[in-house]
């Protein structure tokens, strides 16, 4: 095993030839060390649920991690949440990673008429859904009385065997200082802030953990970031591109800058060819630098 996780974005489109489940067995297959998937259930584009789909993959496979990148908070009743990963990491042998986030987009909260929480509503959720989740997964008759969220007198049975972590994907200052105090791990992605800003942002959120208490050497800085390995592709801010040793060089830039966990998003139409491509002449050479 590598010091650094390698993930592989598996969309969660319905539409017509896409196959989720052909993806992240092939995934499994390459060696990468587990497959994520966005949470955008509202959408004019066909889609899977993000959990639903998530779990027949982990049904369909043997040895990969799945990943849900990030669930949106206010979509699901934290305790419900608690309770459904407590099942998928038990039924599929120990392989979830709980990836949530205050929730990205107003117009999905609006067009499902949930209201749109407020930027306030989304970290004291996030932190409140956290603290839930764990009280549940460790406690018996959890009873916890939140702003946004409450339990009274909660079981849940049976308790995980084992520590699921728990990565978030955030931005902001106070997002950052709950992901540094409660999580175990930080995944944001590349374009929604440039190299130097994620610097920047992961600085905050290790100051955050250690002004915790927690040891950072624990703690997973994953990134989520595009790329794509082709002789004719040049990189662009969002997007790391070009030839087999122009990518790794890239990547392994991104791991000497603290991220211990890459996960790649590449074209729905050459996602087969582009998952090969890295798993066999970009991350060994990676995994090697690491």
């Amino acid at each position: 095993m590598t010091s650094v996780q390698f993930g592989l974005n598996v969309p969660a489109s319905a539409a017509p030839g896409t196959d989720p489940v052909a993806l992240a067995r092939r995934a499994e297959d390459l060696g990468f060390d587990f497959i994520s998937t966005a949470d955008h259930p509202c959408g004019d584009q066909p889609t899977y649920e993000t959990w639903t789909m998530l779990s027949w993959i982990a049904a369909s496979t043997s040895r990969i991690r799945v990943a849900t990148r990030v669930l949106g908070v206010p979509y699901r009743h934290p305790p419900m949440v608690a309770k459904m990963a407590e099942t998928l990491d038990r039924l599929s042998g120990g392989r979830l990673i709980l990836g949530l986030g205050g929730g990205y987009s107003d117009a999905e909260f609006r067009a499902f008429g949930m209201g749109v929480p407020s930027p306030r509503d989304k970290v004291d959720g996030l932190a409140e859904a956290i603290t839930i989740i764990r009280g549940l997964w460790s406690q018996p008759g959890f009873t916890f009385e939140g702003r946004r969220y409450q339990t009274v007198e909660a079981d849940l049975e049976p308790k995980p065997g084992h520590s699921i972590p728990v990565w978030l994907g955030t931005f902001g200052d106070r997002a950052l200082a709950v992901t540094g105090r409660l999580a175990d791990g930080w995944i944001p992605s590349l374009g929604y802030a440039s190299l130097e800003q994620l610097a920047v942002m992961r600085e905050r959120v290790l100051a955050a953990a250690r002004e915790a208490g927690r040891d950072t050497s624990q703690f997973t800085c994953a990134l989520n970031l595009e790329v794509q390995v082709d002789e004719q592709a040049t990189a662009g801010p969002s997007v790391l591109a070009g030839p087999p040793g122009a990518v790794a060089e890239q990547l392994i830039g991104l791991v000497a800058a603290g991220f211990t966990a890459l996960n790649f998003i590449v074209a729905a139409r050459s996602a087969d060819e582009q998952a090969e491509r890295l798993a066999r002449e970009v991350l060994p050479e990676v995994a090697a630098a690491a």
